[in-house]
């Protein structure tokens, strides 16, 4: 069986805690695409971990992680996070596919210097060099992970890219060119991490799909940052649907049976662009004070997030986006200190309410319509039953689950990996 863990919003849902949690059940977990600009959460009996690039299935033995062809993949990242888990007494089963794409060190460079020129324009980048790396795959101009073992074809190619990168830097942004001997010592370095986990990742799934394995896509992001659904220009450069799980691992799109969906039990984003239920001030203070395990700031960045109330119009067409067969629904533990809720399940677009996601023309004038629900005023980590929830919490989550129309089977109440509630 094959099953992909997605997020319908803006990223940060919690994914990393669902594909930790579903990973006891799979073979192996697939990281699709994405590179090292977001981060995945997860806290078992290991401890806790952040981890930007590597599968949220790690800390099991039984399963085989694999980094797919879609995957951005930042060696210099790799190499930390294994030795972080190495260090820990994690000793993970990892494979890297050899037609995954290397973020080189020119691409973290441009998307900075790029974000510095933009200045007030700037698309709220995290400067992992993800645009580039994206516009040079496209372009045919990307190094393969393969081809870090074919050393005077590599020195000849990357030849011919410094000639136009070099050009934009020095006479663009003003900067130093890039050397190709000093370029070619670093992937002598990147050859020398990848080279004990590189493989044929396309036949290893093929076969594992043979043998009846079960396998798990984990997606980075949200519906809300593709660069097609998602609220464009600012959006992430992969494709963040279940869709592309079947292209960024090379697996038959017909063999996706099942699509977890997280979704946040109230919005938060990070970056620039429009955001309807956002809320400011105190009240979103103390909302990012009391989210998540150690508060809402970005795993990558560090950097504080938007905060806002549930969107059910963006919840609802980011799970249709994914073609969500089912819902977990994360960090409900976090709004018991509430007294109300807020839930915005329409658009005021001209004096007009919309209840389908538009476009960013329409998206950037909308105001939020609210229905408004009386809060449960309490702790609800260490319940494991949804019948023993508060009353006011099971009638916020059956709210949520009516308006986005997919069921909402899991909810997680604590960010530990055994803290939720299956229905």
């Amino acid at each position: 069986m094959i099953r992909a863990i997605v997020g319908a919003n803006w990223g940060d849902e919690g994914k990393g805690k669902i594909t930790d949690m579903l990973a006891v059940d799979s073979d192996v977990v697939l990281r699709f695409q994405g590179g090292a600009n977001a981060g995945h959460t997860i806290i078992n009996d290991k401890g806790k971990f952040v981890l930007h690039l590597l599968p949220s299935g790690v800390c099991y033995d039984h399963t085989v992680n694999v980094i797919g062809n879609g995957v951005a993949l930042h060696l210099p990242t790799f190499e930390r996070e294994l030795a972080m888990l190495h260090e820990r007494g994690v000793t993970p089963k990892l494979l890297v596919s050899e037609r995954a794409q290397i973020v080189m060190p020119y691409h973290i460079l441009q998307d900075e210097y790029e974000e510095a020129r933009l200045k007030g324009r700037q698309f709220g980048s995290t400067k992992s060099g993800i645009a580039p790396f994206y516009s040079d795959k496209y372009a045919k101009i990307g190094v393969q992970a393969c081809e870090l073992f074919y050393p005077d074809r590599l020195r000849e190619k990357l030849a011919g890219v410094l000639e136009v990168k070099n050009l934009l830097f020095t006479q663009l942004y003003g900067k130093e060119p890039i050397v190709l001997d000093e370029l070619m010592a670093e992937m002598e370095r990147y050859r020398a991490i990848v080279a004990p986990y590189i493989t044929d990742a396309f036949t290893y799934l093929y076969n594992a799909r043979r043998e009846g394995k079960n396998i798990l896509l984990e997606g980075q992001l949200g519906s809300l940052k593709d660069p097609d659904f998602g609220i464009y220009p600012f959006t992430t450069s992969s494709h963040t649907v279940a869709g592309f799980g079947a292209i960024g691992g090379g697996l038959p799109p017909y063999e996706i049976e099942d699509v977890v969906t997280v979704v946040k039990a109230y919005s938060s984003a990070v970056g620039a662009g429009p955001f309807v239920s956002e809320i400011f001030g105190e009240e979103a203070d103390k909302m990012r004070e009391v989210g998540g395990d150690a508060g809402e700031f970005g795993a990558t960045t560090g950097r504080p997030r938007r905060m806002g109330w549930f969107d059910a119009v963006a919840t609802r067409y980011g799970c249709r986006v994914q073609g969500a067969t089912r819902v977990a629904l994360t960090v409900l533990d976090a709004l018991g200190y509430l007294d109300e809720l807020k839930i915005c399940t329409g658009y005021e677009v001209d004096g007009k309410v919309l209840t389908d996601f538009p476009v960013n023309a329409l998206l950037e004038r909308a105001k939020p319509v609210y229905t408004t629900l009386p809060g449960w005023k309490c702790d609800i980590r260490g319940i494991r039953s949804f019948d023993e929830l508060p009353e006011n919490c099971r009638r916020y989550v059956e709210a949520i689950e009516r308006e986005i129309g997919v069921p909402v089977a899991i909810v997680t109440n604590g960010p530990r990996r055994d803290e939720y509630i299956l229905r």
